[in-house]
């Protein structure tokens, strides 16, 4: 038995080396830098295999910081964060003609001087699933424990960057997983994490605290001259800080909120200066402390944003995703997922 468990760790620790990608479909000749694709299994049993792209840094890459990156949502693939945010590819955005969209090389990328790892998680999220249904429910502390198996087993598959500063990393919802994975790798540094050097964490826009983001958003809209002077001072003295969960018998307070409300509505939240093109993918709305699809909007069902928009590139990466070539290259397991979705919002997710 204790032979059979050796090989099986073996095993595992081959699968998280992962494959190398030398061609992508849609970017022309060989990638100018070096992508491994692969799973890492964590939870009871491997139940949960968690997908990843790993960038080494084209600077110096036994030197240079390792970060692990998370998309926000929950539920959004981190193959955003490779090819909109910080990632060394980018769609060449043209009208969609039924072929496969083109990739090109983006020279500002963060993996000039970082090796970067980006995540499928939670399972669920891109090319990441689950073995049976009670290992698809997830939530923010199974999201923390598994990242954590994640981070540990990666590091014992690749020895080589155990010394190189550590960060975690990402963007909106990560803000809830990310700080509390950071103290998590700093409690229990044990077998592997003993030496690994972990720098902190980095986040981007992130969801901290919803009643703080919303007492700091009047402010903001009033500094970035989306409401008047008027509006402004009329909402601290009416609300006294108070912007969510309003006193019902507060009547000024929530007229001033319903016209803040109706001055932004056309105003693109994620980047102000960019047209309000709305979402590639469904919002989320929730029930007590779960999280499920809005059930009237499908994916498929939208209408396909003006090409100037954010958005057109969104709509890009769902052809090429799903393209049977594209999963070919990136070594995805036939049978795994069925159709991938840049953001998941109908993880059975836990809100904890």
């Amino acid at each position: 038995m204790a032979l059979l468990l050796f090989f099986f760790y073996l095993s595992q620790l081959a699968l998280a080396h992962g494959s190398a990608v030398k061609f992508l479909p849609g970017f022309e000749g060989p990638l100018p830098f070096e992508l491994v694709t692969g799973y890492v299994g964590v939870g009871d049993s491997e139940e949960v295999q968690l997908f990843y792209y790993f960038v080494k840094s084209e600077g110096k890459p036994e030197d240079d910081p390792l970060l692990f990156w998370l998309t926000g949502g929950p539920g959004c693939s981190a193959f955003s964060g490779l090819v909109f945010e910080i990632g060394p590819l980018k769609f060449k955005v043209d009208v969609y003609n039924g072929s496969l969209p083109t990739l090109v090389y983006n020279p500002y990328a963060w993996t000039k001087v970082s090796n970067i790892i980006f995540i499928d998680s939670p399972v669920g999220t891109g090319f990441s699933y689950a073995r049976n249904n009670r290992a698809a429910q997830t939530g923010d502390l199974k999201q923390v424990h598994h990242l954590h198996q994640f981070l540990r087993k990666w590091l014992m598959a690749h020895p080589d960057f155990i010394s190189n500063p550590v960060y975690v990393s990402g963007d909106s919802y990560s803000g809830i997983p990310i700080p509390v994975l950071a103290q998590e790798i700093s409690n229990r540094k044990t077998l592997t994490l003993t030496s690994c050097r972990d720098e902190g964490y980095i986040l981007g826009n992130p969801r901290t605290v919803p009643n703080l983001e919303k007492k700091l958003k009047i402010p903001y809209v009033y500094g970035m001259g989306l409401i008047s002077d008027e509006l402004y001072e009329s909402l601290k003295r009416n609300c006294n800080g108070q912007y969510q969960n309003v006193d019902l018998n507060n009547k000024a307070c929530l007229a001033d909120i319903q016209y803040l409300d109706k001055c932004i509505s056309g105003i693109n939240s994620a980047h102000i200066l960019e047209p309000d093109c709305g979402l590639d993918s469904p919002k989320p709305r929730k029930t007590g402390r779960r999280r499920y699809l809005d059930g009237h909007q499908l994916l498929n069902d939208e209408p396909l944003p003006p090409l100037a928009c954010r958005t057109y590139a969104y709509y890009l990466c769902r052809h090429w995703a799903n393209d049977d070539n594209v999963r070919n290259a990136l070594h995805i397991r036939k049978g795994s997922i069925g159709k991938w979705l840049r953001c998941n919002h109908g993880l059975p997710y836990n809100n904890d």
